[in-house]
């Protein structure tokens, strides 16, 4: 007797679901992660590669436009401000400014939130009870309000914004972590390590961190484009590092007044600080993406 392929030659196995390809590297990590670290470069280089002294004023180049336009000069490819100082330069120098807050106070806010999160998770009871009465009490208070009444107290500066985002931000890492510890806790490779004697520094350590290291990593991205807006917001208000620096939120409230007449003098830093947000929303997209199983799939 003729099987059933042998009677219907043209009916096939069904072939098995083709599984979505996953893995380290995705479309946004890619992103993300290479415009971060072009920034970066950008930062270190800056002295380097930028065409012009950022500082250097020539009143006859004031509100020259960019490449391309009626009026552009060869030498200043994104045109000049109002004191006729080169834009591209400046935004090159701003740029050394908005990652050393990014990644200063993000690691500082990481630092201190990670520590009382851990210790509020795993230990729970009073301690539990303080950090969660802390942040709460904490996060009652407008961030950005509070990091300019910081600033104003403690005196412009760079040392003063970091410490005003790092004052104000580690809440986040704190409930976040808590919350990862809490779970992490109740493990059974916790009680294993309690169970061969490990004390509770060595289970936070070696055990319960390195677990929740994934989500402290994507949430750090997460802090350093909310550090890259804040610290453009306080130099917007003129309470960030002295006005000879240049910085992006320096030059958006200059190029503001000026608008009319030079529209490139705001618009170039605007863009690129809403492009360096989406970079590090993007890459700790991608990271989660990455470390997370379930997404992997």
């Amino acid at each position: 007797m003729a099987d059933s392929a042998a009677l219907h030659p043209l009916t096939r196995a069904p072939r098995p679901a083709r599984r979505r390809r996953g893995g380290i590297l995705n479309a946004r990590l890619l992103f993300g992660g290479g415009f971060v670290l072009l920034l970066v470069l950008v930062a270190i280089l800056a002295p380097w590669i930028a065409p012009h002294d950022p500082l250097e004023q020539d009143l006859m180049l004031g509100t020259l436009p960019p490449m391309g336009f009626d009026g552009a000069e060869p030498g200043y490819l994104l045109g000049t401000d109002s004191l006729g100082r080169d834009v591209l330069s400046r935004l090159l120098h701003g740029a050394s400014i908005a990652m050393t807050v990014a990644f200063a106070a993000s690691l500082a806010a990481a630092f201190v939130g990670t520590a009382l999160g851990l210790l509020a998770g795993y230990f729970g009871g009073w301690i539990d009870t303080l950090v969660s009465r802390l942040v709460e009490v904490w996060m009652a208070f407008p961030p950005v309000l509070l990091s300019i009444l910081i600033v104003a107290i403690s005196g412009a500066g760079l040392h003063s914004v970091i410490l005003a985002i790092a004052v104000i931000d580690w809440t986040r890492f704190a409930r976040v972590i808590r919350a990862e510890t809490q779970a992490q806790a109740k493990a059974d490779y916790v009680t294993a390590a309690r169970s061969i004697g490990f004390g509770n520094a060595a289970i936070l350590l070696k055990e319960i961190l390195p677990n929740v290291a994934p989500v402290l990593l994507v949430l750090l991205t997460l802090e350093m484009g909310i550090a890259v807006v804040v610290e453009a917001i306080l130099s917007f208000v003129g309470l960030s590092v002295s006005s000879d620096t240049p910085t992006w939120g320096g030059m958006i409230a200059e190029g503001r007044q000026v608008i009319y007449q030079g529209w490139w003098i705001f618009a170039a830093p605007l863009a690129l600080l809403f492009l360096t947000v989406i970079a590090f929303n993007q890459l700790g997209d991608g990271l989660r993406r990455a470390f997370d199983p379930v997404m992997r799939r």
